[in-house]
């Protein structure tokens, strides 16, 4: 069972005891530790693995992470819809295929991991996933993790960077309540703000509790339904394709 978020992903570390005994359990915490460290370790070395093979294509990937319900696949339709290159899309999700089915009647070729009782990706996962779908050279790969603000923060997957999304409904706080999530974003994407007028979040404050936890991020507020701030996103996604090319030159 995972430590972080009590999924019951096999993979993932067992939970440690938080509860005091009149015996001595120190090596029970140590254990548990070393473990976690084993398993991300290795995490990390298929991650680089990856990494280097997108690298040598020279495919942009980025790890969308948010709770259920934000919103991504909603912006991954559009974003497949407005951008004229290649994309391919990794979908991760407990149970169905309905993700994906919309993903590939958008435009997009997608593969879908079923994670389980699982709560995030890991490298592994997606190692296997990238030889499913072979993304084109020059092309760029979304892969849309497992909705939750906890576990996929701890998992490398090879990806550029993460990009977090959340929503107008989901209250100002979310940036303070997971905050390693939104110290390891590459960038926010706060979504429907269509739904402002109708709903208690302020915008203003929400932006300084993530740049609390990471000073410098870049945010951008958009509606994926309406099409606002999506050409910033787009701008974002052209200036990482420029700086990944410009390296691998």
């Amino acid at each position: 069972m995972c430590a972080t978020c009590g999924c019951g992903n096999p993979e993932a570390p067992p939970a440690t005891h938080e509860h005091e005994h009149s015996h001595g359990h120190e090596h029970d915490h140590t254990e548990t530790i070393t473990l976690e460290q084993k398993i991300l370790a290795k995490n990390d070395e298929l991650a680089e693995h990856n990494r280097a093979h997108l690298a040598d294509r020279n495919i942009l990937a980025f790890n969308l992470t948010s709770s259920p319900g934000a919103g991504k696949t909603t912006l991954l339709e559009r974003t497949i819809r407005d951008l004229d290159r290649p994309i391919a899309v990794i979908e991760g999700d407990q149970e169905t295929l309905l993700d994906a089915n919309r993903i590939t009647a958008a435009g997009a070729n997608a593969v879908q991991i079923n994670t389980g009782a699982g709560c995030h990706l890991d490298a592994d996962m997606v190692h296997h996933a990238l030889h499913d779908l072979d993304p084109a050279p020059n092309s760029i790969l979304f892969i849309e993790n497992v909705g939750n603000l906890v576990c996929p923060a701890l998992f490398d997957l090879g990806e550029h960077c993460k990009v977090v999304i959340i929503s107008v409904t989901e209250g100002t706080d979310k940036p303070l309540k997971y905050p390693h999530m939104f110290a390891a974003a590459g960038l926010v994407l706060i979504n429907k703000t269509d739904l402002l007028p109708y709903v208690d979040f302020d915008l203003d404050a929400c932006s300084a509790y993530a740049r609390s936890v990471n000073p410098g991020v870049e945010i951008i507020p958009l509606s994926a339904t309406k099409g606002e701030g999506l050409q910033r996103w787009y701008d974002w996604i052209a200036t990482r394709t420029s700086e990944v090319s410009a390296t691998a030159r």
